[in-house]
């Protein structure tokens, strides 16, 4: 670790034989074999102790120029490995300034290629994904990926919907909203989170997560009038389970709503006051009873905005 930041080291190598998954490699002591075998210049730069830069392909220069290209032959590089494909995109989206600016010999290698992807694993196609979907330039990059007929082999819906994705990448811009939360904009039934799950082996909450989307993103929105976060606060409340809270957050983000997000990441769920055991206390003795009576009161509580407090719920008893 040098100043908080964590460093690979690696051995130079040679690829001996490869087939767009795996490569069979030897070692070497050759500084330019091994940059050749990188996929883009950027990535193919070396730094001797000394601070002499070992630069065989320009790397330095496109860095400075902020152009993403691949090393010698773009086929070459990808059909070493299919996976360069979603590489280029992810360094694009981190490094380059405007959407748009790819030579289009890199894009005609890139179709040519696409089917490649098949071959690969779901797990590492999910890892540059996931990059994709949370660096800069996404919804050009995504949409690339629909014209250069990448999306049906990395688990996306043929028809995706682009101008939702669109709307929803200008809403959670400065959101910091979860990969899933980005993906789940092209979907449109949930077979498409299904479907996705099937090709890449996401994880269980982000299954959920994308699930989750697709289900309320429509219907659950802000209530009109002074509390608009109540509908947001109720279904938390009616919910059984343990992270509605953080998927209701990125169901903000998903809708763009940046001072409704403020406020329910302050906001603490707050308990019920009332327990079974006050009520036994109070002279109900029957399960059944002491069930139906805490549902009821649990309404009240709900409809005061959760403000009641025992005393008041308790004598609200009495009235029922």
């Amino acid at each position: 670790q040098l100043h908080e930041q964590n460093f690979e080291i690696t051995t130079l190598r040679i690829d001996v034989v490869t087939d767009g998954r795996h490569a069979e490699v030897e070692f070497t002591t050759d500084w330019e074999k091994d940059a050749e075998r990188r996929d883009l210049t950027v990535n193919s730069m070396f730094l001797g102790l000394d601070g002499m830069l070992y630069d065989f392909f320009n790397g330095y220069e496109d860095l400075k120029n902020k152009k993403i290209r691949f090393v010698g032959k773009a086929t070459e590089r990808i059909q070493e490995d299919y996976l360069r494909i979603l590489r280029y995109f992810r360094f694009y989206g981190r490094i380059a300034e405007k959407p748009g600016d790819h030579e289009p010999s890199t894009l005609q290698a890139i179709k040519e290629n696409a089917k490649g992807l098949a071959g690969i694993s779901g797990e590492r196609i999910w890892v540059e994904l996931k990059k994709i979907l949370l660096g800069n330039h996404v919804n050009h990059l995504v949409r690339l990926m629909y014209e250069l007929d990448i999306a049906q082999y990395i688990g996306l819906p043929l028809d995706g919907s682009l101008e939702e994705f669109d709307r929803v990448t200008k809403n959670i811009q400065n959101l910091c909203p979860k990969p899933m939360t980005v993906l789940t904009s092209l979907f449109k039934v949930k077979d498409d989170v299904t479907n996705l799950d099937l090709r890449l082996k996401i994880s269980k909450e982000e299954k959920n997560l994308g699930l989750f989307l697709v289900k309320h993103r429509q219907e659950l929105t802000k209530a009109v009038g002074p509390e608009p976060l109540r509908p947001y606060q109720d279904f938390i409340m009616d919910s059984r389970e343990a992270n509605t809270n953080s998927k209701i957050c990125e169901l903000l983000k998903y809708q763009g709503e940046e001072h409704l997000l403020r406020e329910m990441q302050q906001w603490t769920v707050p308990s019920f006051p009332v327990s079974g055991h006050d009520l036994r206390k109070m002279g109900v003795s029957s399960g059944k009873e002491i069930g139906t009576a805490l549902q009821q009161l649990r309404d009240e509580w709900k409809k005061s905005g959760y403000h009641m407090d025992k005393e008041e719920l308790l004598s609200c008893l009495k009235k029922l």
